[in-house]
C-alpha cells in the first residue's frame, strides 16, 4: 500500500452519504496523519479490502483524492470540521471480526478451548461499537429524544435517520422499538443496540421475531446477556444450537443466572438425543469439566466407541471421567489401559473405585 494519507473531505456532510458498516468503521478511523499502509494494522482489514474501501469512500467524495495536496486540505477545512468520529453517528456499524473456532484434529485439544464466552459454532462477531459513540448516542435520547411523548417518538422512529435512529435504540417503550424495527433504515448495527440495550421483554420478542436479526451472532450475544431476556425466547433461539455452545454459556460470568440455569437444562437436553460427535467435542473440550452439570446422564454406544477410539494425555480429564458416575464401564477399561494411568497410582485408584470398573482393577 502506498504513503498516501486518507482526509475527510471537509465540504462533504458525512451523515448524508450511503455509508455502509464497512466504509462508516473506516472513516471513524481515520485522523489525517496516518497513511494508507499503516490503516490495515489499525482496522483489521486485509490491504486489499481496505484499498478497495478507500476507492469508495474518495469516489462518494468522502475522502480527498490521493492527489490533492496537504495544504490544500487545511486551507479548505473550517473550524467546526466534524471529527472522523462523525461517521459512526452517521449511522455506522462494525464487521464483525471471526473467532477461533474449536479445534477438530485427533490431538488432545487444550483448555482454553472452553474459554471464550462467545457462544456462536460459526465465525463469531465481536462488536467493536467505540463506548464514546454509545455514548454520544445515549446522551442524544436522553436530552432531546426522551423528553418528546411517546406517539412522537414512534413517528419520528419510523422516519427517522442518524444519529436520531441510533439514539432511538435506546428507548425503555417497545412501541418505540418496534417502530424503529419498521424503519426502512434499519440494519444490523440497530439490532445489536436494541439487543445490547432494551430492558423490556416484549421489545426483545419484537426484535427476535425479525430472522434476519436473529440469525445475527452479534445480536444473539447480547441477547443472552441482557437481563430482561425472557427464557421461553432464549429456548426458541438456542434449542439446536451445539452442545459446547450451551456449556460456555453455562460458564459464562457476562450470562444472567436465569439464562445460565435455562442453558443448563438446555445442555442436559441436548445432550440426551444430541449427536455422538458433539457430546465427545463436548468432553474432550471441556477436560471433562462439564461432566459436573451432567450428573447421571449416561451416553450412548457410538459415543463410547468414539471415546475410546483415542489416546489420553490429560490427568485433568482422566479426574472428571472417573468422578463421572455415568462413565460406561468400557471407557473406564479404556482409561486403566492408559500409559498416564499406568503411570500415575492415584489416576488408577479413582478408576479402580469406580461403580463400573472391572472386577479385576478392582479386586487389583
Amino acid at each position: 500500500m502506498s504513503d498516501w494519507t486518507p482526509k475527510l473531505n471537509p465540504t462533504v456532510d458525512l451523515r448524508r452519504l450511503p455509508l455502509n458498516a464497512e466504509e462508516g468503521f473506516v472513516l471513524s478511523r481515520l485522523d489525517g496523519h496516518t497513511r494508507e499502509r499503516d490503516l490495515p494494522a489499525l482496522t483489521g482489514f486485509p490491504p486489499d479490502k481496505l484499498r478497495d474501501i478507500l476507492a469508495r469512500l474518495v469516489s462518494q467524495g468522502a475522502l480527498l483524492s490521493g492527489a490533492e495536496p496537504a495544504s490544500a486540505v487545511n486551507t479548505l477545512r473550517p473550524p467546526d470540521a466534524p471529527p472522523a468520529s462523525a461517521a459512526l453517528l452517521a449511522g455506522a456499524a462494525v464487521e464483525e471480526r471471526a473467532m477461533p473456532s474449536l479445534d477438530e484434529s485427533g490431538t488432545e485439544p487444550l483448555p482454553e478451548a472452553e474459554a471464550s464466552g462467545d457462544s456462536d459454532e460459526e465465525a463469531a462477531p465481536a462488536d467493536d461499537v467505540p463506548e464514546a459513540v454509545l455514548g454520544d448516542y445515549r446522551k442524544l435520547f436522553e436530552t432531546r429524544l426522551h423528553a418528546l411523548p411517546e406517539d412522537q417518538r414512534v413517528a419520528l422512529a419510523k422516519g427517522a435517520e442518524e444519529p436520531e435512529l441510533s439514539a432511538l435504540c435506546f428507548d425503555p417503550v417497545p412501541a418505540v422499538i418496534k417502530a424503529v424495527l419498521e424503519s426502512s433504515r434499519v440494519g444490523l448495527a440497530h439490532a445489536r443496540l436494541i439487543a445490547r440495550h432494551h430492558r423490556n421483554p416484549v421489545g426483545l420478542e419484537a426484535l427476535v421475531a425479525r430472522a434476519a436479526f436473529a440469525s445475527d451472532a452479534g445480536v444473539r450475544r447480547f441477547l443472552v446477556r441482557n437481563p430482561q431476556l425472557p427464557v421461553a425466547v432464549f429456548r426458541r433461539l438456542w434449542a439446536m444450537r451445539r452442545l459446547m455452545e450451551h456449556h460456555k454459556l453455562t460458564v459464562d460470568r457476562d450470562v444472567p443466572e436465569q439464562t445460565r440455569r435455562a442453558a443448563r437444562e438446555l445442555l442436559r437436553q441436548r445432550f440426551s438425543t444430541g449427536p455422538s460427535e458433539e457430546k465427545v467435542e463436548l468432553i474432550l473440550n471441556t477436560e471433562g469439566r462439564a461432566l459436573g452439570a451432567l450428573v447421571g446422564m449416561p451416553v450412548d454406544g457410538k459415543t463410547t466407541s468414539l471415546l475410546c477410539g483415542r489416546t489420553y494425555r490429560s490427568p485433568m480429564l482422566v479426574q472428571n471421567i472417573a468422578r463421572w458416575s455415568a462413565a460406561p464401564p468400557a471407557l473406564i477399561a479404556h482409561l486403566l489401559k492408559q500409559e498416564l494411568v499406568r503411570r500415575q497410582p492415584q489416576l488408577r485408584m479413582m478408576l479402580a473405585r469406580h461403580p463400573n470398573a472391572p472386577a479385576d482393577a478392582k479386586r487389583a
